[in-house]
């Protein structure tokens, strides 16, 4: 087909495939599409549109056929997804985020913990707890011996739960306080 040919069809009827589209769906942005597979298709039917001498008849023809795959592709659609079984529960995204905030809040204050302990209990809990070395291979790590690796552990998993929860206690005051502040003296 001659692209000048098809480019002088087109500019002559794509207001009426338009038109049309629009007419039997009722929808815009559906008729953009319409008129967009309408001229796909006729581009592919090339051969056929040389022989046609009514193009824009040819053209509705093909639209209304375009309109009626694209309905029954619709409706398969929706049909797939009512056999589908249904959810009870729908997650909710924010719950994850305000999870994720709150997860990256404690590990704030455990990293900040973490950093006010002895530097010897600090070693048994980060080789313990995030390398996952036993209490032997942790003994072995540090020149200690067992029973000292789990005094250490002990001691050091205490303190850090009483200062995660003193940090993350104080956390929401000292915001709520900056922020007041913020408000008092005019800087938003």
């Amino acid at each position: 087909m001659d692209q000048q040919l098809f480019a002088d069809i087109y500019d002559a009827h794509a207001r009426a495939v338009y038109a049309h589209a629009v007419r039997m769906t009722s929808d815009r942005a559906g008729a953009e599409d319409i008129v967009s597979l309408t001229f796909l298709e006729a581009w592919r039917l090339g051969e056929t549109l040389d022989g046609v001498t009514h193009h824009r008849a040819w053209l509705l023809g093909v639209a209304t056929n375009v309109l009626r795959n694209t309905r029954r592709a619709a409706r398969r659609h929706s049909e797939a997804m009512a056999r589908l079984p249904r959810s009870d529960v729908i997650p909710d995204p924010a719950d994850a985020v305000v999870s994720r905030i709150t997860d990256t809040a404690r590990a704030a204050a455990a990293l900040a913990a973490l950093g006010r302990l002895r530097r010897a209990d600090r070693e048994v809990i980060v080789l313990s707890v995030w390398s996952g070395l036993s209490h032997a291979e942790v003994a072995e790590a540090c020149g200690v011996t067992e029973a000292t690796v789990r005094s250490r552990l002990s001691r050091a998993r205490s303190r850090l739960r009483k200062l995660t929860t003193a940090d993350l206690a104080a956390e929401p005051a000292a915001g709520h306080a900056s922020a007041s502040r913020t408000a008092r003296e005019g800087h938003l």
